[in-house]
């Protein structure tokens, strides 16, 4: 958690000190010279506050003058200290930032279906950045200071603590999340985190970092769906480069756009995921009559069903269910209008046909 700031301490501290004056000035007034609580109170705040009505009843011993010094002091001076740290917030902007924390806070409380990114190091900082550029929702945790105030300059939702940890994984709403993926460079506390995140969500899919490939059956066992291991990659990306540039560099990303979809833009196709919902028209319909029913609007190059992704020998046949997605290759101007129509289970008007998807294609 973020340590509190020197101006909510001091604020804190005044008004503590000045509630502790209060109380110990009536039980002074009302014990001394035996005034009821009322006198007592009263006497207080006309001292406190200088409104300067005069006594309640005259001041007629030194000890009892004495103490109401030590009252008029003690009050006044917590009063300005706290006065004083609530200017300093002001001026830092700490309302501010209480506002927008609670907003980000909201936020959070408000996403469903998003990716919970753990560690905003060297992998996370890329992958976040990925991930706005698609427009896919998530949130970031991260216990290092620098590293939060730089995903919060970027705009990103954070939640600062140790993911290890229950409630900061609850805060970054994992029973909401669709997926979660751990890529701190240490591997034990990638597997402390899956752990924790796998009990929290059983359908959570976990994406997680391996530095080691000992440590890949360890990630598997705690819950991890998959396992990345940066250093496999890193080997048979070098190896590609070498034994068959010239495909590798056509499929490869850079910095920018150069990936396989950005190709088939150029002569007008898309690759893109399509998720099958519950009232999906597509559920219950084999990946042959879907690709008929499309018009030759795309071509179904796989399906990653709960179990896992189908061969291509497995692929015709499938009969598609809710919670799977498709992985189609289609004209830019057919997808959209595809994705609406057929995926959400509606009477539609496509290609000039008012229709509804049959379960027998």
């Amino acid at each position: 958690m973020r340590a509190p700031s020197s101006s909510f301490r001091r604020i804190a501290l005044g008004v503590t000190f000045f509630v502790i004056t209060c109380g110990i000035a009536v039980t002074g007034y009302a014990m001394t010279p035996g005034w009821n609580v009322l006198d007592a109170i009263y006497m207080v705040v006309i001292t406190i506050f200088g409104v300067g009505y005069g006594e309640v009843q005259p001041l007629d011993s030194p000890e009892l003058k004495v103490f109401t010094i030590f009252v008029i002091v003690g009050g006044t001076s917590s009063a300005i200290f706290a006065v004083g740290g609530f200017i300093q917030m002001v001026t830092e902007g700490e309302i501010q930032k209480a506002l927008g924390e609670r907003k980000k806070t909201r936020d959070i409380e408000q996403l469903k279906g998003h990716t919970i990114i753990c560690g905003f190091g060297r992998i996370g900082q890329p992958l976040a950045k990925n991930l706005e550029k698609s427009g896919k929702q998530f949130v970031i945790v991260d216990l290092d200071q620098p590293r939060v105030d730089m995903a919060k300059e970027a705009g990103y939702l954070v939640v600062q603590g140790n993911a290890t940890e229950e409630h900061v994984l609850q805060s970054a709403g994992i029973e909401r999340a669709r997926v979660l993926t751990t890529v701190l460079p240490d591997d034990a506390l990638n597997v402390f985190i899956t752990l924790t995140a796998r009990t929290l969500n059983r359908e959570l899919e976990i994406i997680a970092r391996g530095e080691m490939m000992s440590t890949e059956s360890k990630l598997i066992q705690a819950g991890a769906n998959r396992v990345v291991l940066p250093a496999d990659i890193g080997a048979l990306r070098i190896t590609h480069l070498i034994t068959q540039p010239s495909a590798t560099e056509l499929l490869d990303e850079d910095l920018e756009r150069s990936s396989l979809s950005h190709h088939l833009a150029h002569v007008g196709l898309n690759l893109t995921d399509l998720q099958i919902e519950e009232d999906s028209l597509l559920v219950g319909q084999s990946v042959t009559q879907v690709e008929k029913q499309s018009q030759g609007a795309l071509i179904i190059v796989a399906v990653k069903t709960l179990q896992g992704t189908l061969s291509s020998e497995e692929l015709k046949p499938h009969v598609l269910q809710a919670g799977e997605t498709l992985v189609v290759i289609g004209h830019e101007g057919d997808l959209p209008a595809f994705t609406e129509n057929f995926i959400s289970g509606k009477e539609v008007m496509y290609r000039g046909v008012r229709k509804k998807v049959s379960q027998s294609g």
